[in-house]
C-alpha cells in the first residue's frame, strides 16, 4: 500500500520517516520523496497512529488525490533539480506530464490553485536554491553551475538569480552568510 507524506523533501527526511515507521511497527518496503510503500494495507486507525508519530517531525499523511498530486509534482522537481539536474532531456511540462500521466494544463492549474504559485516559479526557486548551495561550496565556476543546471548561459542564470534573490551570484558568494532555505520552505 502506498501512502503519501507532506514535507518529505530530502534524504534526511526519508531517513527520519523510515526510522519512525519502523519504530511504530510499519516498516516500509520502499521510500522515495513524498511516497512510502508499505507491505500491508492500513486502516484509518493506523493512519491516525502514523500521522500522530510523524507530525512532531513536521510531516503529515496526505489522503486526498489532489494533495498527493501536488506532493508528487514537488518531489519530482526536487529530485530533478537536486539529484538529477542534468537528466532533463525534455521540457519540464512534458517531463511532469509523462511521469504523472496527467495533462500539464491540469497539473499547472491544480498546482497554482493549491500553492499560490506556478510550477515554473517553484522549479526556478528550487534551481536558485541549488545554485546557492553550489556557490557556498565554492567548487564550481558559475559557468560550470550554469551548465550543470541546464541554463542556456551564465547571463541567464545570473539574471534569474538576481530576480529571485535581489543579489548577483558574485555578491551572494562574497557575503558568505547562509542565505539558503530548507527545501520545504522554498
Amino acid at each position: 500500500m502506498k501512502i503519501y507524506i507532506k514535507n518529505m523533501v530530502c534524504n534526511r527526511c526519508i531517513m527520519v520517516v523510515k526510522n519512525e515507521l519502523e519504530r511504530i511497527g510499519f516498516p516500509p518496503t520502499s521510500l522515495t520523496l513524498g511516497e512510502v510503500e508499505l507491505d500491508r494495507e492500513i486502516n484509518d486507525d493506523d493512519k491516525t497512529t502514523i500521522n500522530n508519530h510523524l507530525q512532531p517531525f513536521g510531516f503529515e499523511l496526505i489522503d486526498d488525490r489532489k494533495s498527493r498530486l501536488i506532493v508528487q509534482i514537488k518531489s519530482l522537481i526536487i529530485e530533478l533539480v537536486h539529484h538529477h539536474n542534468s537528466e532533463l532531456t525534455t521540457n519540464l511540462s512534458d517531463f511532469l506530464s509523462n511521469k504523472l500521466h496527467h495533462d500539464y494544463t491540469y497539473l499547472s492549474n491544480l498546482f497554482s490553485e493549491v500553492e499560490g504559485t506556478t510550477i515554473e516559479k517553484y522549479y526556478i526557486a528550487q534551481k536558485i536554491e541549488k545554485v546557492k548551495e553550489l556557490l557556498v561550496y565554492d567548487e564550481l565556476t558559475l559557468s560550470e553551475i550554469a551548465f550543470q543546471l541546464n541554463y542556456s548561459s551564465v547571463a541567464h542564470l545570473s539574471n534569474q538569480f538576481k530576480k529571485v534573490t535581489g543579489l548577483t551570484p558574485s555578491h551572494f558568494k562574497n557575503i558568505k552568510t547562509n542565505k539558503r532555505k530548507p527545501l520545504d520552505e522554498v
